[in-house]
């Protein structure tokens, strides 16, 4: 009976874990991308960034068997609860709006450049 109790919550211990491994894919990474294969938004800004020729990585929340609490982890540690959930440099950028603002301020560019996601000559947009 307790089994199904405990089966329903999240344990400290898996929260934690999801934590861990989503900061040592920011920290490992130029630029990370949190996503969900079916999200409109997510689509937009991966499209951008191949456009910019950047390299970066994609988590697919949906296709993770922790991505749930990847993305509640990562709600309580960047504020944003919602994909795609962008990092770059190790910073965290926020969602498709913003990296879009920073695209069209040209702002998005030296942040790719200066995390090493582009060089100088591989994308001009």
């Amino acid at each position: 009976m307790g089994s199904l109790l405990s089966s329903s919550k999240k344990s400290q211990e898996e929260l934690e874990m999801a934590l861990d491994k989503a900061k040592q894919i920011v920290n490992s990474n130029p630029v990370v991308v949190f996503s969900k294969t079916y999200c409109g938004y997510c689509k937009r800004v991966k499209q951008l960034l191949t456009q910019l020729g950047a390299s970066y990585k994609v988590i697919e929340l949906d296709e993770e068997s922790d991505g749930s609490e990847i993305q509640s982890e990562l709600a309580k540690w960047t504020g944003q609860r919602t994909v795609p959930n962008v990092f770059i440099g190790g910073k965290h950028i926020g969602g498709c709006d913003s990296v879009l603002e920073k695209h069209q301020a040209g702002l998005l560019v030296p942040l790719l450049t200066d995390a090493g996601a582009i060089t100088n000559n591989s994308a001009q947009l």
